[in-house]
């Protein structure tokens, strides 16, 4: 759509997801900007926004010192899926910002980058002998556990992290094309008493509506819960 046949160009999808980013930033800079000790509405609202990733994820998890130097990743995570999920049921947009693999595979990224971070900065000598070698195996056995250990730690976590995220959107994206495309079929192409079934296949594609605005949440909510989970396994003592 702008700069084609340049290392800039943007379709649609792209757009959408500088537009979120900017809403976001101007959410929060209206909402932080003066804080007042008797909050109003909106830095009301704001700050149960970001109290919900603090107090339920990041310290009940983390801890406070932990939690508190990881909560502006954790945030991030939280509010940029939550709204780019939420893209999915606005009219004349009707696609999620995470429904197209980029931004899901970007996070998990980072979220495994942090993990990383976090054990090798904790336990610098023996985050990744414990991970690869757990102790107590009998030697014999670390041919088998180390490769298991390997694949399920530094190649499965990113990419069931980008999957969940990117698989939930996309085959909500699809249902709703469906049921809405049944429903212009049946009452315009079709006619008649097809018209009914029109109106049963909108009738689902609303309540499926509903139903992905709180998929788009519980998937914000499970992605930032498993960066902490990861981050709180590298931190752990036994590491």
């Amino acid at each position: 759509m702008l700069f084609e046949g340049t290392p800039f160009e943007l379709n649609r999808i792209m757009i959408l997801r500088l537009v979120v980013v900017a809403l976001l930033i101007l959410l929060f800079w209206l909402g932080t900007r003066k804080m007042q000790l008797v909050p109003g509405r909106f830095q009301g609202t704001v700050e149960m926004g970001l109290d919900l990733v603090r107090v339920n994820i990041a310290e009940d998890l983390l801890g406070k010192k932990d939690g508190r130097r990881f909560l502006p990743l954790l945030t991030t995570i939280f509010f940029l899926v939550l709204f780019m999920n939420l893209t999915g049921i606005i009219p004349g947009i009707n696609i999620a910002g995470t429904s197209v693999i980029g931004l899901p595979l970007v996070l998990a990224v980072a979220s495994y980058v942090a993990f990383i971070y976090a054990g090798l900065r904790k336990h610098p000598g023996a985050f990744l002998r414990n991970a690869l070698f757990p102790p107590g195996v009998p030697w014999p056995l670390y041919i088998i556990v180390t490769p298991i250990e390997f694949v399920s730690m530094f190649i499965l976590r990113p990419i069931t992290l980008t999957l969940r995220l990117l698989m939930n959107m996309v085959v909500g994206h699809l249902l709703l094309v469906l049921f809405f495309s049944a429903s212009a079929f049946f009452m315009t192409d079709l006619g008649g008493g097809w018209i009914l079934a029109g109106v049963g296949t909108q009738l689902f594609g609303v309540a499926f509506t509903f139903f992905e605005i709180l998929v788009s949440v519980l998937q914000a909510y499970v992605f930032t819960l498993l960066t902490a989970v990861y981050l709180q396994l590298a931190l752990a003592e036994e590491h």
